[in-house]
């Protein structure tokens, strides 16, 4: 649960046979069109995002400043079916909705995350799609990239996710994509979807951190899992110390 947010909005809209609408914050945003969430009305301003994830997404010239857009997809076997259609159970389930929100409560916390603009979905029938458009990080590199790069700062990304940790997220998909640094040494944390807020407690913690450690695995590409658990065990120390002080 959030608290009341003044700066929160709600644009309802209709299109053809179908109706939903756009999450914004009016800080951010003044009037947003549910076209932007088509990276086609974009045209050559979309640029479509390679690195991590299943695809759907974009950096897109926003006129004031970069953004990125994020299309909420299905993963595993359902996706044959659709690969963004999701079953609509009431708009307080709406993922876009629930990251934005979730984001909002993370900077007012201080923590390095981007900055939502807007989220938006669109129902027709039983089913919804949705999506968020946010700051893009400029000049930023994935942990994935850096290590691979061997250039990636164990102890920083240590201290980083034990922050978090320490207000309470869990991050449903921890993995070496999602931790960023930039050319500062600034770590940001991304992709909140279906992330919470919860008491801290051992199990979630450990299962964060065994998700990422099997990330980093996959990426191993010319170095050795040993070489690689090794380096993540630089990680984890620096986590633990940072844990065990606690901040």
């Amino acid at each position: 649960m959030t608290g009341f947010d003044a700066n929160e909005h709600l644009l309802p809209f209709r299109d053809g046979p179908g109706y939903g609408a756009i999450l914004f914050d009016r800080t951010q945003v003044r009037q947003p069109d549910p076209q932007w969430f088509d990276p086609a009305y974009w045209g050559d301003a979309a640029q479509v995002v390679g690195e991590g994830g299943r695809g759907g997404a974009w950096f897109i010239d926003f006129g004031e400043g970069d953004a990125f857009l994020r299309h909420y997809l299905r993963g595993g076997l359902v996706a044959k079916l659709s690969h963004d259609a999701h079953l609509w159970r009431g708009i307080q389930h709406v993922r876009s909705f629930a990251e934005f929100r979730l984001l909002r409560v993370l900077r007012n916390k201080k923590l390095p995350v981007p900055m939502p603009f807007a989220a938006w979905y669109r129902r027709e029938g039983l089913h919804y799609r949705a999506a968020i458009l946010m700051q893009r990080l400029p000049d930023v590199h994935s942990l994935g990239a850096l290590a691979a790069d061997e250039q990636a700062p164990w102890a920083a990304a240590g201290e980083l996710v034990a922050r978090f940790h320490r207000t309470g997220l869990d991050h449903a998909d921890l993995n070496a994509h999602n931790i960023l640094f930039d050319v500062a040494g600034q770590g940001w944390m991304i992709d909140f979807d279906r992330s919470r807020l919860r008491i801290p407690a051992t199990a979630w913690r450990e299962a964060n951190l065994l998700r990422l450690q099997r990330s980093l695995r996959k990426l191993a590409g010319r170095h050795s899992i040993a070489r690689v658990d090794a380096e993540f065990g630089l990680l984890r120390a620096a986590y633990q110390q940072a844990w065990d002080r606690g901040y």
